[in-house]
């Protein structure tokens, strides 16, 4: 079976992660978002994927390459242009980046799956497929159904009581929602959908091909099934996610390293000693990472590869990216580290440069610190002497 993975988007609600990678790429458990849908559609043999890039275009397809690593084959539809040397992106819109694949070599000659590449799911394809060839409607949409108090942050689909698309509410009042299924983004089509789609536009498949369906009284549906369906739309989303997975409330998805205490998750070639070592579990510790006796960690907590905890540091509630090496005198509480970027959960980031405090989180390929003289003299450096100063500024 085939289908298409949206991951044109540049993601704006997700700033700063998404200043340097796609969307897509962005990691859940040290692994990109796109690499988990991937294997999640293998698995139904869906196994013949075209994914269109625009934003960073190159860095997703450098590595996903042709997807042989994942027992698929992938190909690649870009949409923008070369402008002095320099790709520029010009998204086409969900529905428009589909035309733009059909027209080329009309890749979709049968019932064809879509998905975005901004959220993981466990849904049955098998049980799915079945209910659209039942139905005989060109599309289906899979919705989910959710609390009343979630309903303001989704599109919600209003149907009938054959399941047939009637109308559509983009982030309604609990009070004036016409039903709690929303979109979750995953759809089914048959190949005469392209019949309204125009060619060479920006168009947009839940925005103008599903109201201009309803508006001609083409027959689509909707259906609701019970599957796990985790949406990354933001930064708190990633915390979430992450913390979810972590504390057992999702199943099934792949958590990194081996459990070498409970709830604490190790990658190999690391430097710790766990029997001395302050931690609470759910901790995942990446690849080659050095933690001293002495730090304090606190689990749901993810640290990533290559990183450097030093004695007297103290992360909790929180995510680093690789490479990140925190000095003893850090107090990292409720944050993501990416890169240079100090972001909360709810999305308020700054880098440590511009608050001055640079010396108390780096890049370990930059500055390896690994002896009590050099975390003396960055400690005297900084001026700042007590953890509740580390606090404000981490």
């Amino acid at each position: 079976m085939r289908g298409m993975i949206l991951g044109a988007g540049k993601g704006t609600r997700v700033k700063p992660i998404t200043f340097n990678i796609p969307k897509p790429m962005i990691p859940i458990l040290r692994r990109p978002l796109m690499e988990s849908i991937i294997l999640q559609l293998r698995k139904f043999g869906i196994n013949e994927l075209v994914i269109n890039t625009s934003y960073l275009a190159p860095v997703l397809e450098n590595y996903f390459r042709d997807g042989l690593q994942y027992g698929v084959d992938l190909c690649y539809s870009y949409e923008g242009q070369k402008v002095d040397g320099k790709l520029v992106g010009k998204a086409l819109g969900s529905a428009g980046g589909l035309k733009k694949v059909q027209d080329y070599a009309h890749f979709f000659d049968d019932t064809f799956v879509v998905v975005c590449g901004d959220a993981w799911f466990d849904l049955d394809f098998a049980k799915a497929v079945e209910f659209h060839r039942r139905k005989g409607g060109l599309a289906t949409i899979i919705t989910k159904e959710m609390p009343d108090e979630s309903l303001k942050h989704y599109g919600v689909v209003a149907v009938d009581d054959m399941d047939r698309v009637v109308g559509f509410q983009e982030k309604p009042p609990a009070n004036r929602a016409c039903s709690n299924q929303v979109n979750t983004g995953i759809y089914l089509f048959e190949p005469e959908i392209f019949n309204f789609i125009p060619a060479n536009t920006v168009w947009d498949i839940g925005a103008d091909l599903f109201p201009e369906l309803v508006r001609l009284g083409i027959p689509f549906y909707a259906k609701t099934f019970d599957f796990q369906w985790l949406d990354v739309g933001n930064v708190n989303d990633i915390w979430q996610v992450t913390a979810d997975i972590l504390l057992g409330k999702v199943h099934g998805y792949p958590i990194p390293g081996k459990e070498e205490a409970p709830g604490v998750f190790v990658g190999i070639n690391c430097q710790l000693d766990l029997e001395r070592l302050d931690i609470q579990g759910p901790v995942v510790i990446g690849n080659g990472t050095r933690i001293e006796t002495g730090a304090v960690l606190r689990g749901p907590l993810v640290i990533g590869q290559n990183c450097y905890i030093q004695a007297g540091a103290t992360l909790k509630h929180s995510i680093l990216d690789d490479y990140t090496f925190v000095s003893g005198a850090a107090n990292v509480d409720q944050r993501i580290l990416h890169g240079e970027h100090c972001i909360d959960h709810q999305g308020n980031h700054f880098t440590l440069e511009q608050i001055g405090a640079k010396w108390i989180l780096q890049d370990t390929r930059e500055r390896y610190v690994p002896d009590q003289i050099s975390r003396e003299f960055l400690r005297a450096a900084s001026g700042v002497g007590d953890d509740s100063m580390v606090q404000r500024n981490s």
